[in-house]
């Protein structure tokens, strides 16, 4: 696609690959370009440094800052939200919902990463979003929240039994970390708004987990060798990838769906002399001259504690920039990047390989279109047994009756939209135009009036969990198990407006059967429909086409890549 004149957003513009990604971006000549980050004074001094590097671009500025996996009017310019969040029990459990119910209207456009690819956070000017560039790493921030340490603390807490624990609290701070849940919610919120944003291209800067290195990696912060948290990184990583891979796969979408994924370090931004300083606090000097020297004994060998003399001085030292892994010594660095270590890559490598892909270029580093020709999907050898095995099962319905549905491909309403069909079919004589003579409301009552009389066919569908609403709308016949709340989603439903619902459905596969077969006998037509595929205007019930029709003209559940 062409970036002139388009509106680009940069998640994590102020990190390392973000301020390249906006720098490469900024060269063809976006109309607006949004850099977010965590903390208001990074994005503003992202833009800073972009118009400083860029003095006569045309491109308008924006900024827009917070933490993207919670809502909007939580946010603070400069404090990290989460802890605050997790310290207020209304809060909490607001945030808990948001994460593990489903995604509601009021969820979505409470999320701040929703009104920011949709241009209504604040500071922004209503427009959204035609390009997104998510330069955060996400796997990091969700994985670091440390669910082993969550649960170990409450372990504790059970151990200790104290009457004054607050076990409400420490059980929400256990469902607060629970990594999957908030990874789908994320996915969830950046699939819809880029939908309603009408975003037409997606790319993900990912992570390995481990800078490209295996289950051996030396580079972990104290734990266990492999960490457990490090893993969880990497696995949530992998995760994200596989959505990420299922979204390019969703029609309707951004047309251009891409992740990187970097196996070694990133580096660097900047070198220089000065204060040491991690997460925003200077590394302070402390002495412990041999004669104070401490005996070698468990109190003394405490992890923190009033221990050594403070100087009053912070660390200065040479050091490297490497983004968000932080500052590290000549020595860091030269251990991470040395041969047969983590190694690294540049951030300009990874923003030139984004923006040539968003342009329709092909980097063949893009991971979407690597597992896109590495998976295995439909075969010409299935294609062709699956004549010969609907063929077997008419063949045995035939002699023992025919098999509709047993709940066990998914969700309900497939099984309720083929029973349906079933019904039609055995009350109408394998006609569609006999349905269609009908009203809707002779329709109803002929429906019921054959789920009274069989009772085979009725106890099959109340026994997989299918209630049957009958005609008037007011009642249902049920069995012990009742599988979906409403009709919609999974009620066989003999109501006449179920019936209208009908008649559209077969007009519209008679409609498109007779355009099939009208149209010529070149390859045009995929010829989905049995009918089509064997010549034939018979104008019959195919109770699973029918399903797989409903499907994807309705549902809108078309398969994207075959």
């Amino acid at each position: 696609m062409d970036i002139r004149g388009k509106n680009a957003l940069v998640l994590g513009g102020f990190g390392l690959v973000g301020s390249a990604v906006c720098r490469e971006l900024l060269a063809h000549e976006p109309a607006r370009l949004v850099v977010a980050s965590l903390k208001k004074s990074e994005s503003d001094q992202a833009i800073a440094e972009l118009k400083a590097a860029f003095p006569n671009s045309k491109t308008k500025f924006l900024s827009a800052w917070g933490d993207i996996f919670v809502r909007a009017e939580w946010q603070s310019e400069e404090t990290p939200p989460r802890g605050a969040i997790l310290a207020d029990p209304a809060r909490r459990k607001v945030l808990i919902n948001d994460i593990v119910d489903e995604l509601s209207e009021e969820v979505l456009s409470a999320s701040l990463l929703h009104r920011i690819i949709m241009g209504t956070a604040e500071g922004l000017d209503g427009q959204p979003a035609h390009i997104v560039v998510d330069a955060i790493n996400t796997s990091t921030g969700v994985a670091y929240q440390n669910i082993f340490a969550a649960a170990r603390k409450l372990q504790s807490e059970i151990a200790k039994g104290s009457p004054e624990t607050s076990w409400e609290d420490e059980i929400e701070q256990l469902l607060a970390a629970l990594y999957i849940p908030q990874l789908v919610r994320h996915i969830q919120i950046m699939h819809e708004s880029m939908l309603q944003a009408g975003t037409q291209a997606y790319v993900k800067v990912g992570t390995s987990g481990t800078g490209g290195m295996g289950l051996n990696i030396p580079y972990t912060h104290g734990e266990e060798k492999p960490s457990r948290v490090l893993m969880s990184k990497a696995a949530l990583a992998g995760a994200q990838s596989l959505l990420t891979f299922l979204m390019a796969r969703t029609p309707g979408g951004p047309t251009v769906v891409k992740e990187f994924k970097p196996t070694a370090l990133i580096a660097w931004k900047e070198i220089g002399y000065g204060k040491i300083s991690r997460g925003g606090k200077d590394f302070m000097l402390y002495d412990c001259p041999p004669e104070q020297a401490l005996p070698l004994n468990e109190a003394n060998l405490a992890p923190s504690g009033e221990f050594g003399a403070a100087t009053g001085k912070a660390m200065e030292a040479v050091y490297i920039n490497t983004g968000e892994n932080g500052l590290f010594a000549a020595g860091d660095f030269a251990a991470i990047t040395s041969y047969g270590q983590m190694e690294f890559v540049t951030p300009e490598e990874i923003a030139f390989n984004v923006v040539r892909e968003i342009m329709g270029g092909n980097t063949g580093r893009d991971i979407v279109a690597a597992l896109d020709s590495a998976v295995m999907g439909p075969s010409f050898r299935a294609g062709t047994l699956r004549d010969s095995a609907l063929r077997r099962l008419r063949e045995l319905s035939a002699e023992h009756g025919e098999s509709v549905a047993f709940e066990i491909l998914g969700p309900p309403r497939m099984s309720k939209l083929m029973f349906e069909a079933y019904l039609l079919k055995q009350e109408y004589a394998n006609k569609m135009a006999n349905a269609l003579a009908d009203t809707p409301q002779q329709m109803a009552a002929k429906l019921e009036a054959r789920i009274s009389s069989d009772a085979k066919l009725r106890q099959e569908i109340i026994s997989v969990g299918l209630p049957i609403l009958l005609s008037d709308g007011q009642r249902i016949l049920r069995g012990p198990l009742v599988k979906s709340e409403n009709a919609y989603r999974g009620w066989v439903d003999l109501t006449p407006e179920n019936m209208a619902q009908w008649q559209q459905r077969l007009e519209g596969i008679r409609a498109m059967v007779k355009a099939e077969l009208g149209g010529g006998s070149s390859s045009q037509h995929d010829r989905s429909y049995s009918s089509v595929r064997e010549w034939a205007d018979d104008d019959r019930f195919e109770i699973g086409e029918m399903a797989g029709w409903v499907a994807i003209n309705e549902d809108k559940g078309r398969r994207g890549k075959q």
